[in-house]
């Protein structure tokens, strides 16, 4: 029989375990400037572990489906954690928390201007040597684009000069160094303070189906995971989407 100290000090250690595991969070890319603000506001109140990483929705949905031990999921989209639900992955369904808009952006050092008008974006392009884009196999924004493309007649003329990157923030990088003359990003990152210096933008607003957000907890989630789920449904977090560019589903 375990002495009743033992066991008491056996139970307190286990239980200092739990109380210390990290969460892990995977956050699409185009959300790190927003999710960045939100995480600081949660963890005013809320001080466990978050082990944040960002990428393509693609690429963790996959990573999730082999077993990656993660414990919420901020997609770019709907279709990958719907995918995940269906495979017995997650929780539930999850919920949309936000609803994304896409942009074309242009290097100001390249001396190209923008605006809304489909002669002058199918001018640009025309301009173009090359056009940055987020590979659409892997980013729901470059999905967006490439619709965008075809919708506006535009895919022949863009076609031969895209260069695609892993995910929507590298594909705002290459406008920014210059690599890519434009390219297609999502509006968020377009509004983003390090971002916006360096290049002009127009937003999208048709030719694309409406890109909704979707979280969700995988299965056993961490408090903090929940807590922090939770926490993007709240008015606050709400605020903050927005001031980034973002709708607010009903």
């Amino acid at each position: 029989m375990i002495p009743k100290f033992l066991l008491v000090l056996f139970c307190s250690f286990f239980a200092g375990l739990v109380h210390a595991q990290a969460s892990f969070v995977v956050v699409a890319a185009n959300m790190k400037e927003a999710f960045i603000e939100i995480q600081n506001q949660f963890q005013k109140e809320n001080k466990g572990e978050l082990k944040v990483i960002y990428g393509s929705s693609g690429n963790f949905a996959s990573q999730i489906m082999n077993g990656a031990p993660f414990h919420l999921f901020i997609s770019a989209d709907e279709q990958y954690p719907l995918e995940l639900f269906k495979k017995g992955k997650t929780v539930n369904e999850g919920t949309v928390y936000a609803i994304g808009k896409l942009a074309l952006i242009a290097n100001k050092g390249k001396g190209i201007t923008l605006d809304d008008s489909k002669d002058k974006i199918a001018d640009v392009i025309r301009k173009a040597n090359k056009i940055a884009l987020a590979k659409p196999e892997l980013a729901p924004y470059g999905r967006a684009s490439v619709e965008y493309l075809k919708a506006s007649n535009l895919w022949g003329l863009a076609n031969s000069k895209i260069v695609y990157a892993d995910n929507v923030a590298m594909a705002a990088m290459f406008v920014t160094t210059g690599s890519a003359d434009i390219g297609f990003t999502a509006l968020s990152i377009a509004k983003s303070p390090s971002v916006a210096k360096q290049i002009s933008s127009t937003e999208l607003t048709e030719g694309y189906q409406s890109i909704k957000q979707r979280m969700v907890l995988i299965k056993n989630p961490t408090p903090d995971a929940i807590r922090l789920y939770e926490f993007m449904q709240s008015p606050k977090a709400k605020e903050i989407l927005k001031a980034h560019g973002y709708q607010i589903p009903p």
